[in-house]
């Protein structure tokens, strides 16, 4: 058994896929519908949207299967997105990379694989599309642009959903947005040197004002601190709403140092707006700063969950 090739952008792909955030979601109709037309145009037992993390295919759309995963080692997925072809194996019996392969000799036992390559909108194979037969075959060249086609289906839902990153309430980015902007500012930051910060910030007690003057003025509360944001924080700062009463901000060219002076200004133009909004209340948030380092923060889920875990020691500091 031939265990498939890392891409030589292994990285780079990983963190396109990481973006997505579609790794161990339920399933979807959109992708759904695509399988089970797959598995009904070629008249196969088995069609999937296939997605591949460091170790593992995992399966976003499981038409004819019953498992959701199997491991990268031994996938036929992982050699099909070493090009930009459709990946073909007629009869994998008769095929020296694949006759041994647990998938051939067992359960699912796969005689035929077809699998072709889906790309992330900025060109990055995350996957396929393919079918599986228990029975030898081949595609003809009318079979092949079909195959390429519904891909091409696939990768449009994959589009649509990177394109959703915008926060509705707030009119910044939301956690997609952010992870894709920010990862980019820092392989900036890495390849030339470049210091970076990221503030993490969680309003305190916000489900308070919630339950003591409704949602609508919780949302208003939302929409005055990003506000806040965008006039205190630089232009070429990436900030977000990650969820609920959690924000964050990446700094390019910024010390630790530098990003508290900025904290320091935020808040003071954050209670100075809600002071004039004339709500009633006050509004406080904790936060944690941390300074990118490339050899630890290999990407921005690192750097996110330091600055994520000193802002609640904040938090923890401020209860007791």
């Amino acid at each position: 058994m031939k265990k498939p090739d890392i891409p030589q952008n292994e990285q780079e792909r990983l963190e396109s896929l990481r973006a997505l955030n579609l790794l161990d979601t339920l399933s979807e109709e959109r992708f759904d519908r695509l399988t089970r037309i797959a598995k009904r145009m070629f008249d196969v037992p088995i069609a999937l949207v296939s997605l591949i993390d460091e170790n593992r295919q995992w399966f976003k759309s499981c038409n004819g299967l019953e498992v959701n995963e199997t491991p990268r080692d031994i996938s036929f997925c992982g050699h099909a997105i070493l090009d930009d072809d459709v990946f073909i194996i007629p009869n994998t019996m008769q095929d020296a990379r694949f006759a041994d392969n647990p998938l051939v000799r067992e359960e699912p036992h796969i005689r035929f694989y077809a699998g072709c390559p889906i790309s992330s909108p900025d060109g990055n194979k995350l996957g396929t599309l393919c079918i599986i037969d228990h029975q030898p075959r081949n595609l003809d060249s009318d079979d092949i642009a079909a195959l390429k086609d519904l891909a091409a289906m696939v990768e449009s839902e994959l589009a649509a959903i990177q394109l959703a990153t915008m926060d509705e309430l707030t009119g910044i980015s939301n956690r997609r947005g952010f992870l894709m902007l920010a990862q980019k500012s820092l392989q900036y930051c890495s390849r030339y040197g470049v210091s970076a910060s990221l503030v993490y910030f969680d309003l305190d007690e916000f489900k308070l004002i919630n339950d003591q003057y409704g949602h609508a003025e919780g949302d208003r509360t939302l929409e005055i601190f990003a506000d806040c944001l965008k006039r205190i924080f630089r232009e070429s700062d990436v900030f977000a709403r990650l969820g609920g009463d959690e924000f964050v901000v990446l700094l390019t060219d910024a010390t630790k140092d530098l990003a508290n002076e900025i904290v320091g200004r935020f808040c003071l133009s954050l209670e100075d707006n809600i002071r004039r909004s004339e709500s009633g209340y006050t509004v406080s948030f904790s936060y944690g700063i941390v300074e990118f380092d490339a050899a630890k923060h290999h990407s921005i889920e690192f750097l996110l969950e330091d600055g994520d875990a000193l802002m609640y020691e904040l938090k923890h500091s401020k209860k007791t």
